[in-house]
């Protein structure tokens, strides 16, 4: 009788401990999913593509989020259908180990914005590494997008001002002068195609507030003018009357003979200086050419990314009949002349009172 109850307590005894056993781990489970603290605590955490889910697990432990990689595992051993996506991450350390989950599977991530200050004046060269430095890009890739001669081709067929004058084949990038020059806040993680395309749109934006109902020249030959005129004009009256000094040269016939379109030719900075080769090279950019390839014209395109106010110089020339220009290199400022006498004789008083200061 006693070896009956023996065994019945036995009986009895042992599912109770396996019960026991299992609340106890369900517990340690449990817990061991929830929150590692109580308070706020943000965290960015970064899933990098390629990871696998033990290495995201991994990679929670590590940066102090979830308490227990091994339960964490179960679960998603038993929730083998969520899909953890690559992205940055803004977690709280007061989030269960499941909510985390979630939001990483969500693809909530963290999109951060830089801001992209492109200056008047500038070129695409000039772009291009600022984009390369933003973005964290090499500059070769960069290049290959901006001189994509199929995505120029789609921009031409998005952009009315865009035209095959482009597609010249002495240009050196297609979009010189069509980039308006401004501070742009872009994600992060932005394509250098949609880049491209929200300046474009700003282009767009800029030139349907001009009225171009009185001239003559193509969009492109405007842009072309008023990449010089940034370069040339340091305030608003100059830039109007460096617009019609370039009017005035191209209507008799004469080179244009400036040095910025120089030093775009042979692809200078303006604190280089320019050698007597420089200036003699035969270029379609390169207006101050002796041979007289470039009598009465322009270059062949846009020298860099000019601002509204010297598209608006271009557009609206100063009412006079100045062929020559030469500046004060102590103090900046610009004198025209109609003459080349008078030019001459402003050159060497200037170069007196230079050298004598």
């Amino acid at each position: 009788m006693k070896k009956k109850l023996k065994l019945k307590k036995r009986v009895v005894i042992i599912p109770l401990v396996f019960l026991i056993l299992i609340f106890l781990m369900v517990g340690v489970y449990g817990y061991s999913l929830k929150s590692v603290s109580k308070t706020s605590d943000v965290v960015t955490f970064i899933v990098k593509s390629g990871t696998s889910k033990k290495g995201i697990v991994d990679d929670l432990k590590t940066a102090g989020l979830i308490k227990s990689k091994y339960a964490l595992l179960i679960y998603l051993y038993f929730n083998n259908d969520i899909k953890l996506q690559a992205g940055k991450y803004e977690l709280d350390r007061n989030m269960g180990a499941i909510d985390i989950l979630n939001k990483i599977s969500s693809g909530n991530v963290l999109i951060d914005t830089i801001s992209l200050t492109f200056v008047e004046g500038k070129t695409i060269s000039d772009l291009i590494k600022l984009l390369s430095d933003k973005l964290n890009k090499d500059e070769s890739d960069v290049k290959a997008v901006i001189e994509n001669k199929e995505f120029i081709k789609e921009l031409i067929e998005k952009y009315d001002f865009l035209t095959d004058e482009v597609l010249n084949g002495n240009i050196y990038y297609a979009l010189e002068g069509y980039l308006y020059p401004d501070t742009y806040t872009v994600k992060e993680d932005a394509s250098i195609e949609s880049i491209i395309t929200t300046m474009l749109d700003n282009t767009k934006n800029k030139l349907a507030s001009l009225d171009f109902s009185n001239t003559n020249y193509t969009m492109h030959e405007i842009l072309t003018m008023a990449s010089i005129v940034e370069l040339e004009g340091a305030n608003e009256n100059d830039r109007a009357s460096f617009a019609q000094v370039i009017y005035k040269r191209l209507e008799l016939g004469m080179t244009l003979g400036m040095d910025t379109t120089t030093y775009y030719a042979v692809q200078k900075k303006r604190n280089e200086g320019l050698t007597i080769a420089d200036l003699n090279m035969v270029n379609p950019y390169n207006t101050r050419t002796t041979n007289n390839t470039m009598a009465g014209k322009l270059p062949v395109g846009p020298i860099g990314n000019p601002s509204l106010s010297a598209i608006k110089a271009v557009l609206n020339p100063s009412d006079t009949n100045y062929i020559y220009f030469v500046a004060n290199t102590c103090t900046g400022e610009t004198f025209f002349n109609e003459t080349y006498e008078n030019h001459l004789a402003k050159s060497r008083e200037l170069k007196s009172i230079c050298a004598t200061n």
